[in-house]
């Protein structure tokens, strides 16, 4: 293993020449990814990855600045999310405590892991220990866990409210406390397994941050990975599909009576207060499906990486590690982006806690537009 230079490491923007050469010559036969890494970490590291080359450090620069800005955003648009809605009368229902959770769980998912990460990525490579390292794997894998159950809550609720109508039970303030303490304890068991011999937590293939161990093929191991995966991943996926599409077949019902019935009545469209009611579900549920969607595009990488560990472990590279890190955390981004442009209530409100925010008057949401189709304006319940 070659020696460190610290203090070179020290000067920023002081990168080594051969270091930054593409071809693997540039690096020499017996230079790895692994050789930075600190002796107490080194047992950590699976075998896997001594084949690989360092990266070049332009890629740990551009995670490190991509981590931060995501980090950035997420830390501020969540926490702008869970102020607003936490301090504004009209948006504290029983629905919206779960879009507070889902705010809060993003909230700390980067303000948790991106000021580590970005360090790392100064450093090539993990710097806080073995403890911290299984500590940083265990929070990722937390807080993913909270917000994917607690999109699948919404759904649910959202199938509740759209299909079953009045014969449904309605969620109240004590059942949407209970929903979230059964998703913060289900989980925390999920993610402490691997603190107790049912895999483990180590570091990833770019050496920056730390996950699950998907390369050790003993099947106790791997079990955890595919059990964990369909409590996780599958089921909830199931879940969400299931009340989505009982959900758009009945909006598209709906529609099309209300179409037929304003046809009757030689009308543009029926603005009765049940058609309201109606179309502002109809708004709902198309938000909280394209929230889902993104987080489905954000953790599949992630998913994608863990199989081919277990299954074929050789195909993973150390740069493919990056984008399953990327991916992931960009997730937390996305919520707030979708609240401000798609809730008129919480833009409403942003934009009366912060002006300058505002880039153009709000639009008068009391103004009745008139359609051949059922507008979705949301004028009852709050964004799922």
């Amino acid at each position: 293993m070659l020696p460190i230079n610290v203090d070179s490491m020290a000067v920023l923007g002081a990168p080594r020449a051969e270091a930054w050469g593409a071809a693997p010559s540039s690096f020499g036969a017996n230079i790895t990814v692994v050789d930075k890494v600190p002796q107490d970490m080194l047992h950590m590291v699976d075998s896997h990855w001594y084949q690989f080359p360092p990266m070049n450090p332009l890629w740990h620069g551009l995670l490190g600045f991509a981590i931060g800005v995501l980090g950035f955003m997420s830390i501020v648009g969540n926490g702008m999310v869970v102020y607003i809605f936490s301090g504004t009368k009209s948006l504290k229902t029983p629905s919206n405590m779960l879009v507070v959770n889902l705010a809060f769980s993003d909230f700390l998912m980067m303000l948790c892991m991106a000021p580590p990460m970005v360090v790392n990525c100064y450093y090539e490579t993990w710097v806080f220990g073995p403890f911290m390292c299984e500590l940083y794997g265990m929070l990722g894998s937390l807080f993913g866990c909270i917000s994917i159950w607690t999109m699948t809550m919404i759904a649910v609720d959202r199938y509740n409210v759209i299909v079953k109508g009045l014969s449904a039970r309605p969620l109240t303030k004590k059942g949407a406390s209970i929903q979230i303490l059964g998703i913060w304890a289900n989980s925390l068991m999920w993610t402490l397994f691997p603190f107790f011999g049912w895999n483990r937590y180590v570091p990833e293939g770019n050496m920056t941050a730390c996950g699950t161990d998907y390369l050790t093929k003993e099947w106790f191991s791997r079990s955890y990975i595919l059990v964990y995966s369909v409590f996780v991943y599958f089921l909830p996926l199931f879940v969400i599909i299931y009340s989505y599409f009982f959900i758009v077949q009945a909006v598209a019902a709906h529609e099309k009576q209300m179409r037929e019935q304003a046809k009757k009545m030689n009308v543009a469209t029926l603005r009765t207060g049940e058609a309201a009611q109606t179309s502002a579900e109809c708004k709902l549920a198309k938000i909280a499906l394209m929230t889902i969607s993104l987080w489905f595009f954000a953790w599949t990488p992630y998913l994608i990486i863990n199989y081919t560990g277990i299954f074929e472990g050789k195909n993973i590279s150390p740069l493919a590690t990056i984008w399953g890190s990327l991916f992931a955390k960009a997730n937390a981004v996305y919520n707030p982006i979708v609240y401000g442009i798609s809730h008129p209530k919480y833009r409403a409100e942003l934009f009366k806690k912060f002006p300058s925010l505002a880039c153009a008057p709000p639009a008068d949401d009391t103004v009745s537009q008139a359609s051949e189709t059922t507008k979705c304006p949301m004028e009852e319940k709050p964004a799922a």
